[in-house]
């Protein structure tokens, strides 16, 4: 898949996504059943994953009377993406006040500080 760097979705639009990375390929009917909690019109479902298609980030594929929708994005990419914009608007891209803000404000539990120090360090073994 083909990694872009500006990539912003929305919480709907993420969640049809998750079910395009995890299913590979869906129709619309597909989404529609696996979102079916969330109480949408089908043709709400369509037009997001229309919208998304114009965009760039789903391609389509026509069946007989039925389309099916995949990925042009890998989450990983999203995620990278909507961070890099959550950094640079809220936190002037300083990596280490967004750190302080979720150490402050609990969002982040001792036993995951733990674990994002394990991570710092083989980062840091990698870079050497």
């Amino acid at each position: 898949m083909a990694a872009r760097a500006d990539i912003t979705l929305s919480e709907l639009q993420i969640a049809l996504m998750r079910v395009l990375w995890r299913r590979g390929e869906a129709s619309t009917a597909d989404v529609a059943a696996e979102l079916s909690d969330r109480g949408l019109a089908h043709t709400t479902i369509a037009t997001v994953l229309t919208r998304l298609e114009k965009r760039g980030v789903v391609e389509q594929r026509r069946d007989g009377r039925q389309l099916y929708y995949r990925a042009l994005v890998d989450e990983a990419d999203v995620r990278r993406s909507m961070v890099a914009g959550l950094l640079g608007s809220l936190f002037a891209g300083d990596a280490q006040q967004l750190v302080a803000h979720l150490v402050q404000e609990s969002e982040i539990a001792p036993g995951d500080l733990a674990k994002v120090r394990r991570r710092l360090a083989s980062r840091e073994s990698h870079e050497n």
